[in-house]
């Protein structure tokens, strides 16, 4: 019989893994279906959206303060170029922007928290692990001949990465460590997130205000109707992973407090 401790231990796994797998579930299917948009190939986008996504979960996930000045930075920068451009959108300077931000941003967190290259290590991670599972998911999509719904797509993304992320996180971290100064690491990290984060914005808010056309706007219509099936299906896969992962031994109590 589960003792009252592991149970408390699953629980909070079940939480945790949840909140995380409908954000990476999510921000993935939206990165997918924007880069679809943009006439990227159907595998390509799998493998960038999925690296993405994982590169900006893991940083979430394991380095909270550098991934929130990063994300408020990412906010910042997109709002004010709507502001100042209007309906004028140019991804690539909200981008540039908003990692310039989420830079200074970083050296500020790194410089008073002395969080050390460790927010690198888990972003090196979750790149790795999004890349090993968007090669996997085009694997297996390529012997599926049938249409995959988005919600199943995001399920299996966010297992897939969550189980490669658990089983390589350590290794990464210790040979990462001790790579670049610990200055230098944390605003890598946070304006990282600040890009994804600020074209992220611009597709929820800035289409809604820019002038387009008929085609384009039905485009980004399909983007956004899309979102909320991958936050239920990196919902469902992130909660099912994160289980079965701790029944396993892969204790998120331990790795907290590593």
């Amino acid at each position: 019989m589960l003792s009252k401790e592991r149970i408390t231990a699953i629980v909070t796994t079940l939480f945790v893994w949840s909140l995380a797998g409908a954000l990476f579930g999510g921000l993935f299917i939206g990165l997918f279906e924007v880069l679809k948009v943009l006439s990227l190939g159907s595998w390509q986008a799998v493998v960038v959206a999925a690296v993405s996504a994982a590169m900006t979960t893991a940083a979430f996930y394991s380095a909270m303060p550098v991934a929130l000045m990063g994300a408020m930075s990412g906010v910042l920068a997109s709002i004010g170029y709507l502001i100042v451009a209007g309906p004028r959108l140019d991804v690539r300077i909200i981008a540039a922007v908003a990692a310039a931000l989420g830079l200074l941003g970083g050296a500020f967190v790194a410089w008073t928290s002395q969080a050390g290259a460790k927010p690198l290590a888990e972003t090196l991670t979750g790149l790795l692990a999004g890349l090993g599972a968007g090669v996997i998911l085009v694997l297996a999509l390529s012997f599926y001949p049938e249409p995959v719904g988005t919600f199943v797509m995001a399920a299996g993304i966010v297992a897939l990465v969550g189980s490669l992320f658990q089983l390589n996180e350590h290794w990464i971290v210790r040979a990462v460590h001790g790579w670049l100064p610990d200055t230098v690491a944390g605003p890598l990290v946070a304006a990282m997130v600040a890009a994804v984060v600020g074209v992220s914005m611009w597709m929820v808010a800035g289409t809604t205000t820019a002038v387009l056309d008929l085609e384009t706007k039905y485009a980004v219509d399909r983007v956004l109707a899309e979102i909320p099936a991958g936050f239920l299906g990196g919902l469902l896969g992130g909660a099912i992973t994160g289980v079965v992962l701790e029944l396993l031994g892969f204790r998120l109590e331990e790795r907290a407090g590593a």
